[in-house]
């Protein structure tokens, strides 16, 4: 990841590209290919001479330094699924290709899963 002097350089000779397309050239990219967004936008800031503390306000302050976490909580798509992301499945330890009984409790709206063996 480019920063200072470097990164403003890159930026511009990549500034006719899009937000992504720059962050991407300058070295913003997770290891699973997602763009740094925030990451990148700190640097560009800080390149151009602005100190930024670590420190936000409240909750969200504390998150940046954990990286992205689960928030217990979705909602149903427009297509009607309903996702249940990979955080949740590694925390309950479910593997990729197990299959498992949908149980569904209309009255309470619980959704339970069994495995099958």
């Amino acid at each position: 990841m480019l920063v200072g002097k470097e990164l403003l350089e890159k930026s511009k000779l990549l500034s006719k590209k899009s937000e992504d397309e720059i962050a991407r050239g300058c070295g913003y990219v997770s290891p699973s290919g997602r763009v740094l967004r925030k990451s990148f936008y700190r640097a560009l800031i800080e390149a151009k001479g602005y100190k930024l503390s670590n420190s936000g306000a409240g909750k969200a302050g504390n998150r940046s330094s954990r990286g992205r976490q689960a928030e217990f909580k979705t909602k149903v798509h427009g297509n009607g699924n309903l996702l249940i992301g990979h955080a949740y499945t590694k925390k309950l330890g479910l593997e990729p290709g197990k299959e498992y009984k949908i149980d569904l409790k209309k009255d309470s709206k619980i959704i339970s899963l069994t495995p099958l063996n």
